[in-house]
């Protein structure tokens, strides 16, 4: 009955105000070491060549917000497009892929479907939501209820958009990211995942917010210290992919299966 009266008062709340009540109220900068904002709804936009690097800032967050277990969902399109996830790339950003479970769904309305049930299970950590394209069917309802359910479960949950254009949404913070030069290694080998980073909106905060990190998967914190800017010795790219080749997708997979 107390949490039936909660949600009633929430959902008063958000039609008066036109958005959920809960804000980030930490420092700006601290999504570094402490990942996104616990039991909230956020967003992760990325061009389709960056893909790979909006995955893996997704789940290098994740592990910063020590958020696990973490269920994947994402439509049988978004991995014909962007190729199965690599397991081996997820192990290398520090993720223990036991803790991994993926949701493959048939189409976007399954997604919110799928989405919708896993953002009320309270043993979840992390929901990462993958789409691809506009995803008009994620508006700002959609949202709106998926950070109702956050509120409630303690879920974080994490929409990834590929390709996709940011429109009117309730979520408490919205990014975008690329991929940036890594710093080599010894022997030149390709230094750790370095991003391009920017916080396009944050609820309550300042948000147009630019950072250049590595991600350090021994620490499980982004290090903007260690990256040094201009370096003509530096690689391309952000060192670790968690995408297989896209070839790999067009054969078919089972609904919903663990990684590992």
């Amino acid at each position: 009955m107390n949490e039936s009266s909660a949600l009633i008062a929430r959902l008063k709340r958000i039609a008066t105000t036109g958005i959920p009540t809960q804000g980030d109220g930490r420092a700006d900068d601290a999504w570094l070491t402490q990942g996104m904002a616990k039991a909230q709804l956020h967003e992760i936009f990325a061009s389709v060549d960056d893909s790979a690097s909006g995955a893996g800032f997704a789940v290098a967050t994740l592990l910063a917000a020590r958020a696990a277990p973490v269920l994947w969902l994402r439509t049988e399109a978004s991995e014909r497009q962007g190729g199965r996830l690599h397991a081996t790339g997820l192990v290398e950003m520090g993720l223990d892929v036991t803790s991994l479970v993926l949701g493959l769904v048939e189409d976007e309305a399954g997604l919110l479907r799928a989405a919708a049930d896993a953002a009320r299970c309270h043993g979840l950590g992390t929901l990462l939501i993958e789409s691809w394209g506009r995803a008009p069917k994620i508006d700002l309802t959609a949202t709106r209820r998926l950070m109702l359910a956050a509120e409630a479960s303690g879920v974080t949950i994490l929409s990834l958009r590929i390709g996709a254009d940011p429109v009117p949404s309730a979520a408490a913070s919205r990014w975008q990211v690329a991929a940036c030069r890594s710093r080599p290694l010894e022997a030149d080998a390709p230094g750790k995942p370095a991003f391009d980073i920017e916080l396009l909106r944050r609820r309550g905060g300042q948000a147009g917010l630019r950072w250049r990190v590595e991600w350090d998967r021994d620490a499980y914190i982004f290090d903007q210290t260690a990256f040094v800017f201009g370096d003509p010795a530096a690689l391309p790219g952000a060192g670790i992919s968690v995408a297989a080749d896209r070839a790999a997708a067009d054969d078919a997979a089972t609904s919903v299966r663990r990684t590992g």
